[in-house]
């Protein structure tokens, strides 16, 4: 059975080291200058934006693309995405120019064994997302030594405590908007005139696979519309997957 667990164990690794001398340095920057610093400094070639081109996406996007429109981008296509992420992850690559967007999914076999009945999402969402999303991006990631994620504090959950950067399964994980509120991006785009992606207007504030994704009303969570009616938080690409569960996926 796929399992995601939190990595709550004291880290005394060699990444987690660097994480903490990475703080240091760095903590007190902007976004931007923070990812400039890392991309341009520490880890030249080596680090990649996740991206689910969803709510927020725009912002991590438009920053990237000013340091490099080179600056690679990882976009999970979980087979199960709403068409109108697909068509804003065209219309935001074009308009910003990027020019490294990797797009990662299952492989056909793992979903023709897993989920012949494509069913499941209901069955065992943890399962589903481990198929679907985390395995993925084990793979994409391979190349790297550092990824950079848009989770904010303001989300809610595992994420109000988040660092701006952290060890995670011997790679530097980067948070740059971590402190952000949602004043703050919304006020990031309307400075920059970015488009929004068009779910966001009929009431989806994460926006994630159609089967797990509902609207909120006003005064919930952001995130409370995503596997609504159930424990899950998170998708699992942020918690550790259990050994046997990535392997039965793989």
């Amino acid at each position: 059975m796929t399992t995601f667990v939190r990595a709550d164990a004291v880290d005394t690794s060699p990444t987690a080291a660097r994480a903490k001398a990475l703080a240091a340095r760095y903590d007190a920057l902007d976004a931007e200058a923070l990812l400039a610093a890392l991309a341009v400094h520490e880890f030249p070639g080596r680090i990649a934006l996740v991206s689910s081109f969803g709510a927020e996406a725009a912002i991590l996007l438009h920053l990237c693309a000013r340091i490099d429109p080179a600056f690679p981008v990882v976009f999970i296509d979980s087979g199960r995405l709403f068409v109108e992420t697909l068509r804003y992850r065209d219309e935001l690559v074009a308009r910003l120019g990027l020019t490294d967007v990797r797009s990662v999914g299952p492989e056909p076999a793992a979903v023709a064994l897993a989920d012949p009945d494509d069913d499941l999402w209901a069955r065992h969402a943890d399962g589903c997302c481990g198929l679907r999303k985390v395995v993925p991006l084990q793979r994409a990631l391979a190349p790297f030594a550092a990824w950079v994620t848009g989770r904010k504090r303001y989300h809610g959950a595992e994420r109000q405590h988040l660092p701006k950067i952290e060890p995670a399964d011997g790679r530097i994980k980067v948070n740059p908007l971590a402190d952000w509120t949602r004043n703050d991006v919304e006020a990031y785009l309307t400075r920059h005139g970015l488009p929004r992606h068009p779910l966001v207007a009929a009431g989806f504030s994460s926006i994630g696979c159609v089967p797990c994704t509902d609207r909120v009303v006003p005064g919930e969570a952001a995130r409370s519309g995503r596997w609504r009616g159930g424990a899950k938080t998170e998708c699992g690409i942020h918690l550790r997957l259990r050994d046997e569960a990535a392997a039965a996926a793989s």
